[in-house]
């Protein structure tokens, strides 16, 4: 195997949900350097439209898709029109920060709908272009899940419990989990690999104080930088990957390894 060109994306569509976000951002330029056609995602057509026109004035190949991932009619729609696809990126989560004594029912419902119902939605109506895909070669799914659905938020480290990962986002990042493994036994068969890339603590925006305390619970002593997210995913979306599937690949600096 040639390992530099086992990287490379060329010729390649992909797609990714929450395509303007913190780490969705920096993933769309990975795909989009490693030579991949990128179909941006997002709520906002103004905005995504000003992603798309940024992207491409930098010499990337890019389109934008703008609809809500939670919407299953638009998902079907688009995915249905979709004349290919080799790569499907599910990043989107939507939620309401909310204390324990504040949440409700339904914003367990709304966030596992955007980032657990709305992932497996995407995989079926994509699959028809994902089944092409590898027919061609290859095809690879990766859902973007978190450290904090496979470990609780350390409260020691935050000033109010309301400051910590909200108590809806973990149990929806671990179903996420979940639905991996069993996507990639559904679709190992049709030679569709499926793995979870799990980042740990990438903040956007963080008070000084709380970021020293949270880079103090990982092995490296630092936090996470969107660039060192590129890496990892371009390995689970390239063919460098492919004989994984059903794995989740930890990006967090060794916090769930203590």
């Amino acid at each position: 195997m040639d390992l530099p060109s086992s990287f490379r994306l060329d010729g390649r569509t992909a797609f990714i949900s929450a395509a303007r976000g913190h780490l969705g951002t920096a993933m769309t330029r990975a795909l989009a350097a490693a030579g991949a056609h990128v179909i941006v995602n997002g709520r906002d057509d103004a905005k995504l439209a000003a992603f798309e026109d940024q992207l491409r004035s930098e010499g990337f190949s890019v389109e934008r898709a703008a609809f809500d991932i939670a919407d299953m009619a638009a998902v079907r729609a688009f995915f249905g029109n979709l004349t290919r696809l080799d790569i499907l990126v599910n990043n989107a989560v939507s939620m309401q920060v909310k204390s324990f004594a504040a949440l409700e029912p339904a914003d367990f419902a709304a966030t596992y709908e955007s980032a657990v119902t709305a992932a497996f939605e995407c995989v079926r109506a994509a699959l028809p272009a994902l089944r092409e895909a590898a027919v061609r070669g290859e095809a690879s799914i990766v859902n973007i899940a978190s450290m904090y659905g496979q470990v609780a938020p350390d409260g020691r480290l935050y000033a109010a419990r309301e400051g910590q990962s909200p108590f809806h986002y973990g149990p929806a990042k671990a179903a996420l989990l979940q639905l991996t493994r069993h996507l990639a036994a559904e679709l190992g068969p049709h030679k569709i690999r499926v793995n979870a890339l799990v980042p740990g603590a990438f903040p956007a925006r963080i008070d000084p104080e709380l970021g020293e305390r949270l880079a103090g619970r990982t092995m490296l002593g630092r936090l996470g930088t969107p660039a060192e997210i590129a890496g990892p995913l371009l390995f689970l979306a390239s063919p460098a990957s492919s004989y994984m599937t059903g794995a989740a690949l930890n990006i967090d600096g060794g916090w769930t390894a203590w």
